[in-house]
């Protein structure tokens, strides 16, 4: 597409910028003035056009609503102190997202539409991009399958689209988890490692569970004998046992997360140790019992990182202690630093819009 790529844009008469309450924003609630839409049709991409936000025109045939082939991708842009606006790590999520793509039948996304397309996007809603601790502009690019029909096939045609939205805290308050011992997220040769819409559709249920429990969020295990730790929620999971950091390793079960990538390496430049293997829930019960466990923290692009003040598994439940050294607050602090361009980028992770 390189050659013949462009993009039409379609500006809105009047912004809503100027109206929107920036101090009691609800997260995913609150849309900026434009949207990004491309379709692929008879095996190509078509031009891409960015228009005002607003509802799309579907029919209910629409092979999404059927067979669930939809995938999408969280990000966020940050504006820093002198009003320069960056993305944080494109690339690695235009490359996931087409992992997604291929492992559900979907055409991929070249980087022309998603990485140029959001980078035209956010300059065109910039304004949308506000500068203070723990704003952002969360980007959510998505695609589904468009083609009108019944017959369980691949769909042969695709939208993708980019809508963006004016981010606070994502999780507020303290959270506490259930262990999960029945419920799986997903197995083996399944679609765990795509950040496809089904998978989250699947942990609604025993969440809510976990809800009426008084626990904000499950860690999810294996789903062959429930014995090791995988992600929390909608986040990975790290576990800290002493001074050491542990976290599971990517399998066809666990999504890939770039914020993952990104406190691994943190936690290599600090010289912490740490450990990527299969984590069991034994071994945390038993570093809870006898004094050694010292955190667990979820991480992910929404969040960031969310430290887990108790957990239960079956009947045994534990409260984590309050700590002066936590991991889960110096990464997080070293992560924010970097994405609001107060520290020294040293991995290229920064992208200057």
């Amino acid at each position: 597409m390189t050659d013949t790529y462009e993009i039409v844009i379609d500006k809105i008469e009047t912004s809503r910028v100027t109206s929107t309450d920036f101090d009691n924003l609800a997260f995913g609630k609150t849309f900026t003035d434009h949207m990004l839409e491309c379709t692929w049709r008879d095996g190509k991409w078509e031009t891409t056009h960015i228009k005002p936000y607003g509802p799309i025109m579907v029919e209910p045939s629409c092979k999404v609503f059927h067979y669930g082939q939809a995938i999408f991708e969280g990000m966020k842009a940050f504006k820093d102190a002198k009003g320069d606006i960056f993305l944080f790590r494109p690339e690695d999520n235009w490359k996931r997202f087409n992992e997604s793509a291929k492992r559900l039948a979907m055409p991929e996304v070249p980087k022309e539409v998603f990485v140029e397309g959001l980078k035209t996007l956010v300059g065109l809603d910039k304004e949308w991009v506000r500068y203070g601790e723990g704003l952002s502009l969360y980007l959510r690019p998505f695609m589904i399958g468009s083609e009108n029909g019944v017959a369980a096939a691949p769909s042969t045609e695709y939208k993708f689209m980019i809508v963006m939205s004016p981010a606070f805290a994502y999780y507020k308050g303290d959270v506490r988890v259930k262990i999960a011992s029945d419920f799986s997220r997903a197995a083996d040769g399944g679609v765990g490692y795509a950040k496809a819409a089904g998978n989250y559709a699947a942990s609604f249920y025993p969440n809510n569970l976990a809800l009426d429990e008084g626990y904000q969020q499950i860690i999810w295990t294996d789903a062959a004998s429930h014995e090791y730790l995988e992600e929390a929620g909608t986040m990975n999971i790290f576990v800290r046992i002493g001074d050491k950091l542990l976290t599971a390793p990517n399998n066809d079960r666990i999504l890939n997360g770039v914020t993952r990538r990104s406190i691994i390496q943190l936690a290599i430049d600090a010289g912490v140790e740490f450990e990527e293997r299969r984590v069991s829930v034994q071994e945390v019960n038993d570093a809870a019992k006898n004094g050694t466990l010292k955190e667990i923290f979820g991480t992910g692009t929404a969040a960031v990182i969310v430290p887990i003040k108790g957990y239960k598994h079956k009947e045994f439940v534990h409260e984590l202690p309050t700590i002066d050294d936590s991991y889960a607050t110096k990464f997080k602090e070293d992560l924010k630093d970097i994405q609001y361009n107060r520290a020294e980028d040293r991995h290229g992770w920064r992208v200057n819009l």
